[in-house]
């Protein structure tokens, strides 16, 4: 921690905790303790750690192939890119390494789209509360001034409306629109659905106005909600016509997706985008073990998160400060009364690793392996967690 503090730039609010390794939803610090792992690094450990299968992909990839550049064919890019056509129903994908550069790539196919049809066309929709990423595009989206208010300005021509305002959402759009940009599950801001009406409204207007709709999939999707993607929660789904994803992809290999219809995907030809790393080989190999993977793991995903959400129901019940329990799948969010980044540092003596964001809101995106008896473990740590505060605070 100190050689950290004194060689690392000091953009992370660390807790004193020095990982050293991991096995299947747990974690060991250096000290050798276990801490049940409920955060999977931010959702991209969603297969665990040290899963086999993973590791003997990298293992065999690794002495074969890591990188070659996107001026060559390997083999595995374009079998990770059929895999996801045939899960998500879209056509085109561009491989990158991050959310955030997804979220880049996905700004350049809307303006690159608006301004095929007319110069004036360069408007962008997006929610409050929303979250995309760390990039200057990214948080121009971002309808979260605390990420936005020391780097402006930023694009201009950004539109933000709430998540839940049908009204609102109907009078910012209009023929200057080139995109309207959705989270269907808000991540940082709180694990919040923004619901069915608000995103086929989207969807209507964007197709009433000549508009690219885009689906941010980063936190919410590929599994996480008890589906591939969370606008397949809706029957019939609400297509995007750009998606974005990236987190569990890669079970810890940095990997992103930008994801298109063929419309889409005709506003970016060659030489308008490229990444030198995205799309590598063992990337690309890992994230296609990971598909097929998830394709055994969703039944275990819906039944275990809705254990998962009906124990954290239960002890909304047994706790007057909690709100409400939200979410979808395995990624669930307990809202409090109160401000609660305390309960980290409670739960960490716990054993359990779990954050909390926007504030109020206990995140939990564990692992896709976990088990009802890792449930059981994990609310029985947070019962120990909430006692602590007995009552609300004053």
């Amino acid at each position: 921690m100190e050689r950290e503090r004194q060689y690392v730039m000091q953009t992370y609010a660390r807790y004193p905790l020095v990982l050293q390794r991991g096995k299947g939803c747990y974690l060991w610090d250096v000290d050798g303790k276990r801490y049940l792992d409920l955060l999977s690094g931010i959702g991209v450990n969603a297969l665990g750690h040290s899963h086999p299968r993973i590791v003997r992909a990298i293992r065999e990839q690794s002495v074969k192939l890591v990188h070659c550049s996107n001026l060559y064919y390997h083999e595995w890019q374009g079998k990770l890119a059929e895999r996801l056509h045939q899960v998500s129903g879209l056509q085109r994908t561009f491989f990158c390494n991050s959310g955030t550069e997804a979220t880049e790539g996905a700004l350049k196919i809307v303006k690159s789209y608006g301004n095929r049809v007319s110069p004036e066309k360069n408007e962008i929709i997006a929610l409050e509360d929303s979250f995309h990423g760390r990039s200057l595009g990214a948080i121009s989206i971002t309808g979260q001034p605390k990420y936005r208010k020391d780097f402006e300005p930023l694009i201009p021509g950004v539109k933000f409306v709430p998540r839940h305002d049908l009204g609102a959402l109907e009078a910012a759009v209009n023929e200057r629109t080139a995109g309207i940009v959705l989270e269907l599950i808000q991540g940082e801001g709180g694990i919040y659905p923004i619901g069915e009406k608000m995103t086929r409204t989207a969807r209507e207007l964007a197709d009433k106005y000549n508009a690219l709709l885009v689906l941010d999939e980063i936190q919410c999707g590929v599994g996480r909600p008890g589906t591939y993607f969370a606008y397949q929660l809706l029957d019939p789904p609400v297509m995007p016509d750009v998606m974005i994803a990236a987190k569990p992809i890669g079970a810890g290999v940095p990997i992103g997706v930008i994801m298109t219809n063929e419309k889409a995907a005709a506003a970016l030809p060659a030489g308008m985008h490229g990444s030198t790393f995205g799309g590598g080989a063992l990337a690309c190999r890992v994230g296609y073990e990971c598909m097929l993977l998830l394709e055994e793991l969703m039944p275990h995903i819906r039944q275990v998160g809705g254990y998962f959400k009906s124990q954290l129901v239960d002890l909304s019940r047994k706790f007057g400060f909690i709100k409400e329990v939200r979410g979808q799948g395995l990624m669930l969010g307990v809202e409090i009364e109160f401000p609660c980044k305390q309960f980290v540092t409670d739960a960490l003596a716990e054993g359990l690793l779990i954050n909390v964001t926007h504030e109020k809101v206990v995140r939990m995106l564990p692992p896709y392996i976990i088990t009802e008896r890792e449930v059981d473990r994990a609310v029985r740590g947070l019962t120990r967690v909430f006692k602590k505060v007995g009552k609300t605070p004053a």
